[in-house]
Protein backbone atom coordinates (compact mmCIF):
# COMPACT_ATOMS: atom_id res chain seq x y z
CA UNK A 1 0.00 0.00 0.00
CA UNK A 2 2.99 2.05 1.34
CA UNK A 3 4.33 1.78 -2.60
CA UNK A 4 0.99 2.12 -4.13
CA UNK A 5 0.17 5.59 -2.34
CA UNK A 6 3.22 6.98 -3.01
CA UNK A 7 3.08 6.59 -6.92
CA UNK A 8 -0.32 8.32 -6.69
CA UNK A 9 1.04 10.73 -4.85
CA UNK A 10 3.89 11.52 -7.49
CA UNK A 11 1.04 10.89 -10.23
CA UNK A 12 -0.39 13.59 -9.41
CA UNK A 13 2.22 16.02 -8.68
CA UNK A 14 3.66 14.84 -12.55
CA UNK A 15 2.62 16.72 -14.91
CA UNK A 16 5.76 15.79 -17.65
CA UNK A 17 4.23 13.64 -20.21
CA UNK A 18 6.56 10.61 -20.57
CA UNK A 19 9.17 10.20 -23.28
CA UNK A 20 7.64 6.92 -24.60
CA UNK A 21 6.26 6.86 -28.03
CA UNK A 22 5.76 3.49 -28.58
CA UNK A 23 1.65 2.60 -28.94
CA UNK A 24 -0.21 -0.11 -28.61
CA UNK A 25 -1.53 -1.34 -32.09
CA UNK A 26 -5.30 -1.29 -32.06
CA UNK A 27 -7.47 -4.08 -33.32
CA UNK A 28 -4.38 -6.27 -33.41
CA UNK A 29 -6.33 -9.18 -33.45
CA UNK A 30 -9.23 -7.98 -35.70
CA UNK A 31 -7.67 -8.75 -39.71
CA UNK A 32 -9.91 -7.34 -42.40
CA UNK A 33 -9.09 -9.78 -45.38
CA UNK A 34 -10.20 -8.41 -49.09
CA UNK A 35 -12.91 -10.33 -50.87
CA UNK A 36 -14.85 -10.69 -54.12
CA UNK A 37 -18.21 -12.18 -52.79
CA UNK A 38 -19.52 -13.46 -49.27
CA UNK A 39 -20.03 -17.01 -50.77
CA UNK A 40 -19.20 -19.74 -48.38
CA UNK A 41 -16.12 -20.85 -50.86
CA UNK A 42 -15.25 -17.58 -50.92
CA UNK A 43 -15.50 -16.93 -46.95
CA UNK A 44 -13.47 -19.90 -45.84
CA UNK A 45 -10.40 -19.32 -48.62
CA UNK A 46 -10.98 -15.71 -46.81
CA UNK A 47 -10.66 -17.21 -43.51
CA UNK A 48 -7.47 -19.17 -44.43
CA UNK A 49 -5.73 -16.08 -45.54
CA UNK A 50 -6.91 -13.91 -42.40
CA UNK A 51 -4.78 -16.41 -40.00
CA UNK A 52 -2.34 -15.78 -42.46
CA UNK A 53 -2.16 -12.41 -42.05
CA UNK A 54 -2.62 -12.95 -38.42
CA UNK A 55 0.14 -15.11 -37.37
CA UNK A 56 2.88 -12.94 -39.78
CA UNK A 57 1.27 -9.83 -37.89
CA UNK A 58 1.88 -11.36 -34.83
CA UNK A 59 5.45 -13.78 -35.46
CA UNK A 60 6.96 -11.08 -38.23
CA UNK A 61 8.38 -14.58 -39.72
CA UNK A 62 7.33 -15.52 -43.23
CA UNK A 63 7.93 -18.91 -42.59
CA UNK A 64 5.87 -19.61 -39.44
CA UNK A 65 2.12 -19.81 -41.44
CA UNK A 66 3.67 -23.10 -42.62
CA UNK A 67 4.57 -24.84 -38.93
CA UNK A 68 3.55 -27.90 -38.63
CA UNK A 69 2.46 -26.87 -35.17
CA UNK A 70 -0.63 -24.66 -36.92
CA UNK A 71 -2.05 -27.60 -38.97
CA UNK A 72 -4.79 -28.04 -36.72
CA UNK A 73 -5.69 -24.38 -36.67
CA UNK A 74 -5.44 -24.21 -40.13
CA UNK A 75 -7.80 -27.09 -40.08
CA UNK A 76 -10.18 -25.62 -37.83
CA UNK A 77 -9.40 -22.06 -37.32
CA UNK A 78 -12.82 -21.36 -35.80
CA UNK A 79 -11.60 -22.54 -32.30
CA UNK A 80 -9.56 -19.32 -32.15
CA UNK A 81 -12.06 -17.16 -34.02
CA UNK A 82 -14.70 -15.38 -31.48
CA UNK A 83 -16.65 -13.57 -34.19
CA UNK A 84 -16.35 -12.61 -38.06
CA UNK A 85 -18.76 -10.61 -40.42
CA UNK A 86 -18.78 -9.47 -43.89
CA UNK A 87 -18.01 -5.48 -44.42
CA UNK A 88 -19.46 -3.96 -47.60
CA UNK A 89 -16.21 -1.01 -47.74
CA UNK A 90 -15.30 -0.45 -50.58
CA UNK A 91 -13.01 -2.84 -50.67
CA UNK A 92 -15.29 -6.04 -49.53
CA UNK A 93 -13.98 -7.09 -46.57
CA UNK A 94 -13.98 -10.58 -44.40
CA UNK A 95 -13.94 -8.88 -40.63
CA UNK A 96 -12.28 -11.82 -38.87
CA UNK A 97 -12.06 -11.49 -35.18
CA UNK A 98 -9.34 -13.60 -33.25
CA UNK A 99 -9.66 -14.35 -29.83
CA UNK A 100 -6.12 -13.12 -28.67
CA UNK A 101 -5.46 -15.71 -25.41
CA UNK A 102 -6.09 -18.38 -27.75
CA UNK A 103 -4.42 -17.17 -30.59
CA UNK A 104 -1.19 -16.29 -28.35
CA UNK A 105 -1.52 -20.16 -26.90
CA UNK A 106 -1.91 -21.57 -30.15
CA UNK A 107 1.23 -19.79 -31.62
CA UNK A 108 3.09 -20.81 -28.78
CA UNK A 109 2.68 -24.55 -28.49
CA UNK A 110 3.91 -24.51 -31.89
CA UNK A 111 6.84 -22.95 -30.63
CA UNK A 112 6.50 -19.67 -32.39
CA UNK A 113 7.96 -16.02 -31.66
CA UNK A 114 5.57 -13.77 -30.56
CA UNK A 115 5.95 -9.88 -30.79
CA UNK A 116 3.65 -8.20 -28.57
CA UNK A 117 0.82 -5.14 -29.22
CA UNK A 118 3.42 -2.54 -27.86
CA UNK A 119 5.29 -1.41 -30.82
CA UNK A 120 7.39 1.32 -32.66
CA UNK A 121 5.35 4.48 -33.68
CA UNK A 122 6.66 5.12 -37.54
CA UNK A 123 6.08 8.28 -38.95
CA UNK A 124 5.84 7.87 -42.37
CA UNK A 125 6.96 10.02 -45.14
CA UNK A 126 5.31 8.96 -48.50
CA UNK A 127 6.35 10.48 -52.40
CA UNK A 128 3.93 9.35 -54.54
CA UNK A 129 4.49 10.14 -58.28
CA UNK A 130 2.56 9.12 -60.84
CA UNK A 131 1.40 10.42 -64.41
CA UNK A 132 -1.13 12.84 -62.64
CA UNK A 133 2.02 14.79 -61.02
CA UNK A 134 3.85 13.94 -57.28
CA UNK A 135 2.80 14.22 -54.19
CA UNK A 136 3.49 13.81 -50.66
CA UNK A 137 0.86 11.33 -48.58
CA UNK A 138 -0.45 13.97 -45.56
CA UNK A 139 -2.27 12.96 -42.65
CA UNK A 140 -6.06 13.66 -43.62
CA UNK A 141 -5.74 13.38 -47.02
CA UNK A 142 -7.71 10.68 -49.61
CA UNK A 143 -4.46 9.17 -50.39
CA UNK A 144 -3.55 8.96 -46.80
CA UNK A 145 -6.15 5.78 -46.26
CA UNK A 146 -4.30 3.29 -48.29
CA UNK A 147 -1.41 3.81 -46.17
CA UNK A 148 -3.44 3.50 -43.11
CA UNK A 149 -5.19 0.64 -44.36
CA UNK A 150 -2.06 -1.16 -45.03
CA UNK A 151 -0.16 -0.80 -42.09
CA UNK A 152 -3.37 -1.77 -39.87
CA UNK A 153 -3.14 -5.14 -41.74
CA UNK A 154 0.65 -5.45 -40.91
CA UNK A 155 0.67 -4.59 -37.13
CA UNK A 156 2.32 -1.34 -37.78
CA UNK A 157 1.04 1.98 -35.51
CA UNK A 158 2.02 4.58 -38.97
CA UNK A 159 1.41 8.37 -38.22
CA UNK A 160 1.64 10.61 -41.25
CA UNK A 161 2.68 14.48 -41.54
CA UNK A 162 0.21 17.02 -42.19
CA UNK A 163 2.47 17.34 -45.46
CA UNK A 164 2.06 21.86 -45.47
CA UNK A 165 4.55 23.83 -47.59
CA UNK A 166 7.57 23.28 -45.11
CA UNK A 167 7.43 19.71 -45.07
CA UNK A 168 6.77 19.47 -49.42
CA UNK A 169 10.52 21.50 -50.09
CA UNK A 170 11.98 18.64 -47.66
CA UNK A 171 10.49 15.14 -48.65
CA UNK A 172 11.85 15.56 -52.11
CA UNK A 173 12.29 12.30 -54.28
CA UNK A 174 16.28 12.77 -53.56
CA UNK A 175 15.93 12.99 -49.69
CA UNK A 176 13.38 10.10 -49.79
CA UNK A 177 15.80 7.95 -51.28
CA UNK A 178 18.83 9.19 -49.75
CA UNK A 179 20.42 6.99 -47.25
CA UNK A 180 20.74 10.07 -44.77
CA UNK A 181 17.97 10.80 -42.30
CA UNK A 182 19.41 14.05 -41.59
CA UNK A 183 17.02 15.71 -43.87
CA UNK A 184 13.79 14.56 -42.30
CA UNK A 185 14.71 14.52 -38.62
CA UNK A 186 13.75 18.37 -38.46
CA UNK A 187 11.00 18.05 -39.41
CA UNK A 188 9.88 15.56 -37.61
CA UNK A 189 10.63 16.12 -34.16
CA UNK A 190 6.92 17.45 -33.70
CA UNK A 191 5.34 14.30 -34.43
CA UNK A 192 7.94 12.72 -31.77
CA UNK A 193 7.51 9.37 -33.72
CA UNK A 194 9.98 6.18 -32.64
CA UNK A 195 10.79 5.33 -36.42
CA UNK A 196 11.11 6.77 -39.87
CA UNK A 197 10.16 5.91 -42.22
CA UNK A 198 10.97 7.36 -46.19
CA UNK A 199 9.02 5.79 -49.57
CA UNK A 200 9.15 7.31 -52.58
CA UNK A 201 6.63 5.22 -54.68
CA UNK A 202 6.15 5.70 -58.65
CA UNK A 203 4.48 4.38 -61.50
CA UNK A 204 6.32 2.78 -64.11
CA UNK A 205 5.41 0.52 -67.56
CA UNK A 206 2.06 0.04 -65.65
CA UNK A 207 3.22 -1.38 -62.06
CA UNK A 208 3.96 0.64 -59.23
CA UNK A 209 7.87 0.51 -57.60
CA UNK A 210 8.65 1.93 -54.46
CA UNK A 211 12.17 2.11 -52.51
CA UNK A 212 11.79 2.77 -48.93
CA UNK A 213 14.56 3.44 -45.81
CA UNK A 214 13.86 3.08 -41.97
CA UNK A 215 15.48 4.38 -39.75
CA UNK A 216 15.27 3.35 -35.84
CA UNK A 217 17.44 4.78 -33.11
CA UNK A 218 20.85 4.15 -35.12
CA UNK A 219 19.80 1.11 -36.89
CA UNK A 220 19.04 1.50 -40.66
CA UNK A 221 17.16 -0.89 -42.68
CA UNK A 222 16.00 -0.19 -47.23
CA UNK A 223 14.79 -2.08 -49.50
CA UNK A 224 12.90 -1.50 -52.80
CA UNK A 225 9.15 -3.50 -53.89
CA UNK A 226 6.98 -3.61 -56.79
CA UNK A 227 3.37 -4.12 -57.05
CA UNK A 228 0.79 -4.11 -59.99
CA UNK A 229 -1.27 -1.07 -58.21
CA UNK A 230 -1.28 1.60 -55.54
CA UNK A 231 -2.78 -0.72 -52.67
CA UNK A 232 -0.53 -3.72 -53.45
CA UNK A 233 3.29 -1.67 -53.14
CA UNK A 234 1.76 0.18 -50.16
CA UNK A 235 0.93 -3.40 -48.84
CA UNK A 236 4.49 -4.77 -49.81
CA UNK A 237 6.14 -1.85 -48.08
CA UNK A 238 4.40 -1.84 -45.21
CA UNK A 239 4.95 -6.15 -44.61
CA UNK A 240 8.57 -5.97 -45.35
CA UNK A 241 8.87 -3.21 -42.66
CA UNK A 242 7.20 -5.19 -40.28
CA UNK A 243 9.58 -8.40 -41.13
CA UNK A 244 12.75 -5.94 -40.48
CA UNK A 245 11.63 -4.96 -37.17
CA UNK A 246 9.76 -7.93 -35.84
CA UNK A 247 13.34 -9.85 -35.00
CA UNK A 248 14.34 -6.74 -32.18
CA UNK A 249 11.10 -7.29 -30.43
CA UNK A 250 9.69 -10.96 -30.63
CA UNK A 251 9.72 -13.25 -27.75
CA UNK A 252 11.28 -16.58 -28.22
CA UNK A 253 8.89 -19.29 -26.67
CA UNK A 254 11.33 -21.12 -23.98
CA UNK A 255 14.80 -19.58 -25.54
CA UNK A 256 15.28 -17.40 -22.76
CA UNK A 257 15.63 -17.86 -19.60
CA UNK A 258 14.45 -15.81 -16.77
CA UNK A 259 16.47 -12.85 -15.09
CA UNK A 260 16.06 -9.94 -12.75
CA UNK A 261 15.69 -6.01 -14.35
CA UNK A 262 15.59 -2.79 -12.07
CA UNK A 263 13.97 0.73 -12.86
CA UNK A 264 14.93 3.60 -11.44
CA UNK A 265 12.89 6.65 -11.33
CA UNK A 266 9.61 5.01 -11.06
CA UNK A 267 6.07 6.87 -10.19
CA UNK A 268 2.83 5.73 -10.62
CA UNK A 269 2.50 7.02 -14.88
CA UNK A 270 6.06 5.53 -15.06
CA UNK A 271 4.59 2.08 -13.63
CA UNK A 272 1.34 2.24 -15.17
CA UNK A 273 4.12 3.05 -19.10
CA UNK A 274 6.81 0.28 -17.79
CA UNK A 275 4.02 -2.81 -17.03
CA UNK A 276 3.00 -2.53 -20.82
CA UNK A 277 6.31 -2.93 -22.35
CA UNK A 278 7.14 -5.74 -20.23
CA UNK A 279 3.92 -7.80 -20.95
CA UNK A 280 5.12 -9.53 -23.64
CA UNK A 281 8.23 -10.71 -21.32
CA UNK A 282 5.77 -11.88 -18.94
CA UNK A 283 7.26 -9.33 -16.62
CA UNK A 284 6.21 -10.01 -12.57
CA UNK A 285 6.55 -7.70 -10.30
CA UNK A 286 9.45 -9.08 -7.61
CA UNK A 287 10.39 -5.87 -5.22
CA UNK A 288 10.04 -2.11 -4.42
CA UNK A 289 12.68 -0.04 -3.11
CA UNK A 290 11.35 3.61 -2.97
CA UNK A 291 11.60 4.86 -6.61
CA UNK A 292 13.33 1.64 -7.72
CA UNK A 293 11.09 -1.61 -9.09
CA UNK A 294 12.67 -5.01 -9.41
CA UNK A 295 10.81 -7.24 -11.97
CA UNK A 296 11.40 -10.86 -13.03
CA UNK A 297 11.24 -11.23 -16.89
CA UNK A 298 11.95 -14.04 -19.44
CA UNK A 299 13.45 -12.19 -22.16
CA UNK A 300 17.07 -11.70 -23.82
CA UNK A 301 19.21 -8.67 -22.74
CA UNK A 302 19.20 -7.69 -26.29
CA UNK A 303 15.36 -8.08 -26.73
CA UNK A 304 15.14 -6.08 -23.55
CA UNK A 305 17.06 -3.22 -24.88
CA UNK A 306 15.22 -2.58 -27.57
CA UNK A 307 12.08 -3.01 -26.11
CA UNK A 308 12.70 -0.56 -23.10
CA UNK A 309 14.41 1.77 -25.53
CA UNK A 310 10.84 2.98 -26.80
CA UNK A 311 10.22 4.51 -23.57
CA UNK A 312 14.02 6.21 -23.26
CA UNK A 313 14.93 4.37 -20.74
CA UNK A 314 18.51 4.37 -20.36
CA UNK A 315 20.97 1.27 -19.62
CA UNK A 316 22.84 2.18 -16.13
CA UNK A 317 26.77 1.53 -16.33
CA UNK A 318 27.58 -1.47 -14.63
CA UNK A 319 30.18 0.71 -12.81
CA UNK A 320 27.87 2.91 -11.49
CA UNK A 321 25.69 -0.18 -10.17
CA UNK A 322 25.45 -0.61 -6.24
CA UNK A 323 27.39 -3.40 -5.04
CA UNK A 324 25.14 -5.55 -3.08
CA UNK A 325 25.33 -5.82 0.36
CA UNK A 326 25.37 -9.01 2.45
CA UNK A 327 23.56 -8.47 5.89
CA UNK A 328 25.27 -9.74 8.94
CA UNK A 329 23.87 -10.47 12.06
CA UNK A 330 25.42 -9.46 15.45
CA UNK A 331 26.58 -12.37 17.86
CA UNK A 332 26.67 -11.55 21.64
CA UNK A 333 29.36 -13.19 24.05
CA UNK A 334 28.92 -17.02 24.52
CA UNK A 335 26.18 -17.35 22.32
CA UNK A 336 25.73 -18.97 19.25
CA UNK A 337 26.33 -17.71 16.11
CA UNK A 338 23.03 -16.71 14.32
CA UNK A 339 22.95 -17.43 10.66
CA UNK A 340 22.99 -13.79 8.53
CA UNK A 341 19.80 -13.88 6.28
CA UNK A 342 20.69 -14.60 2.25
CA UNK A 343 21.97 -11.34 0.45
CA UNK A 344 19.02 -10.40 -2.12
CA UNK A 345 19.28 -11.44 -5.88
CA UNK A 346 21.83 -8.66 -7.45
CA UNK A 347 19.44 -7.57 -11.03
CA UNK A 348 21.26 -8.51 -14.58
CA UNK A 349 19.62 -5.49 -16.12
CA UNK A 350 19.58 -2.20 -14.53
CA UNK A 351 17.69 1.10 -16.61
CA UNK A 352 16.36 4.61 -15.30
CA UNK A 353 14.35 7.31 -16.69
Amino acid sequence: MRFFSKFMFAGCLSLVTLASHAEPVKNLYQVRQPVSGQSPEIRDQATQAALDTLVLRLTGDPKSVQNPGLAAIRKDPQQIISQYGFDAGPPEVLKVDFDPATTDQALRRAGLSLWGANRPSILGWWLNDSTEGSSLVGDGQASAAPLRRAAQHRGLPLRLPLADLSEQLVATAPNLEGSDAAPLRGASERYNADALLAVHAHEEGGQWQAKWHLWLGDQKEAGSVQGADQAAVTDAVMLAVAERLAPRFVVKAGASSEQLLEVQGMNLERYAALGRLLDPFGGRLFSIDGDRVVYRINGSAEQLRSQLSLAKLQEVPAGEAPAPVTPVAPVADGSAPVAAPAPAPVPQLRFRW
